[in-house]
């Protein structure tokens, strides 16, 4: 079988350090975001009262928020939810007042703009139920990069394992970065969508690969740094109409889902945009930094195996 021919003929590896010049200055500003900002963490982590609201009119957050401001809830959280006459109220804990009190009195301070309100649900979120989900959130990226690592050492080869992790790091460290850059509200669906980036960067990056490490196999001529260019100029066309489809329907769930999917949304967008640019420029030039040989990837000839073919 002959490996596929690609027209396009672009020199990654070529840029390989511009590429890393931005990518460390990305980097570094995510990383001074997050030490000097921190991160807007939601209420699943803090912990604190939620309380939805349904008008009988389109509600004015601005409103709102006025109206909470002037009550002493200046700190409050409101967004619309599903709809213009549904309104959801983020309170951060108090000491001296109960979550009970804390809902009546915001409820109470809102209840009348609009043509009036219903009280929907309240929800109450513990401050330690926020730590515990802080830790558990943590721990959850931390194990999914430790399988990965091992995953992929196990299926190809040890430099492939720690580039596609470096990838991964990358992208996670970049997609928080924005969160803390802009203090984009932080909270559970929009770490379920950083785990979700983990799995399509990988995914991404596993294509990328397995080409690498077949043409690596079947090419007689060219050093490494040609075989990986040739190889993703062969996955360019399927690794951008994977990306691009999947933008597509992002943006819609951006744009018209609602401000409540807004940060898991995002969070997807910045991730898959990331995602596709480390696939291409993160992971492959790790591997070629490592020293990739194919020596290291050829398959392994065992012991008699030319007596054993024999008839």
């Amino acid at each position: 079988m002959q490996i596929l021919t690609s027209k396009l003929n672009i020199d990654f590896m070529g840029r390989r350090k511009w590429a890393l010049v931005f990518s460390t200055v990305v980097i570094l500003i995510s990383i001074f975001s997050v030490i000097t900002k921190g991160m807007n963490l939601g209420i699943d982590f803090t912990g604190g009262t939620l309380v939805e609201v349904g008008y009988q009119q389109t509600a004015e957050l601005k409103q709102v928020r006025q109206a909470l401001t002037e009550s002493g809830f200046g700190g409050a959280t409101v967004q619309h939810f599903g709809s213009p006459r549904d309104v959801l109220v983020r309170l951060a804990p108090r000491d001296d007042v109960s979550s009970a009190d804390l809902s009546n009195r915001a409820f109470s301070a809102i209840k009348d703009l609009a043509g009036g309100a219903d009280l929907r649900r309240v929800e109450f979120v513990g401050p330690q139920v926020g730590d515990e989900l802080t830790e558990d959130g943590g721990l959850a990226m931390l194990y999914a990069l430790i399988c990965i690592l091992i995953y992929v050492a196990l299926r190809f080869e040890y430099r492939f394992a720690v580039g596609s992790v470096i990838a991964l790091v990358h992208d996670v460290l970049i997609t928080i970065g924005v969160f803390a850059l802009f203090q984009i509200e932080f909270d559970l669906p929009v770490l379920a969508a950083i785990l979700a980036v983990i799995g399509y960067s990988l995914n991404d990056t596993i294509v990328v690969y397995d080409r690498i490490r077949e043409n690596f196999r079947r090419m007689r001529k060219g050093t490494p740094q040609e075989i990986i260019n040739v190889s993703l100029n062969q996955t360019l066309s399927r690794t951008l109409v994977t990306s691009i489809t999947t933008l597509v329907v992002l943006i819609a769930l951006f744009l018209f889902g609602g401000e409540i999917i807004h940060g898991f949304a995002l969070a997807l967008i910045v991730g898959v945009v990331i995602g596709t640019y480390s696939s291409i420029y993160v992971a492959s030039s790790a591997v070629l930094s490592l020293g990739i040989s194919k020596a290291d990837l050829m398959p392994v000839q065992k012991e008699g195996a030319e007596i054993d073919g024999r008839p």
